[in-house]
């Protein structure tokens, strides 16, 4: 009996500890880099044929279109996923032609977003995978 008593102990400490360490792990954010420079690029010139018109050359937003960067860009989008941000733009952009752009294409122009409002580049490119965008958290302020 005692043995069985000890047994179950140790298997709670192990699962207890197991589930610590997985909630202790770091969630990714668009602060770890989750993009590249030439993903970015591409999606500069996605942006000036797509959608420059509405939110400005310089994503400052226009007379109808908000910024696409700057401190109200990042307290909108704070707490929400990368996801929400490429969903809405693969949705209900262009505003002239919605959800005409490919998923590659629209993780281009979040890519150049994310690149102008001075977030980190990384070694790899951007998903265009809703699923997994949804992984990535936008935070307003560096963690």
């Amino acid at each position: 009996m005692t043995g069985k008593i000890a047994m179950t102990a140790i298997l709670c400490v192990t699962v207890t500890a197991g589930f610590g360490s997985i909630s202790a792990q770091k969630s990714k954010t668009q602060w770890d880099g989750v993009y590249t420079a030439e993903q970015a690029k591409r999606g500069q010139a996605q942006y000036q044929d797509k959608c420059s018109s509405c939110h400005g050359p310089d994503l400052t937003g226009g007379e109808m279109a908000p910024a696409l960067t700057g401190g109200d860009f990042a307290t909108n989008w704070n707490d929400l996923s990368v996801g929400d941000l490429f969903e809405r733009i693969r949705i209900s952009m262009p505003q002239n032609n919605p959800g005409s752009l490919s998923r590659a294409q629209n993780a281009e122009v979040v890519s150049f977003i994310l690149q102008k409002g001075g977030y980190p580049t990384g070694t790899e490119e951007l998903s265009g995978q809703t699923d997994v965008l949804n992984g990535i958290k936008f935070l307003a302020t560096k963690p």
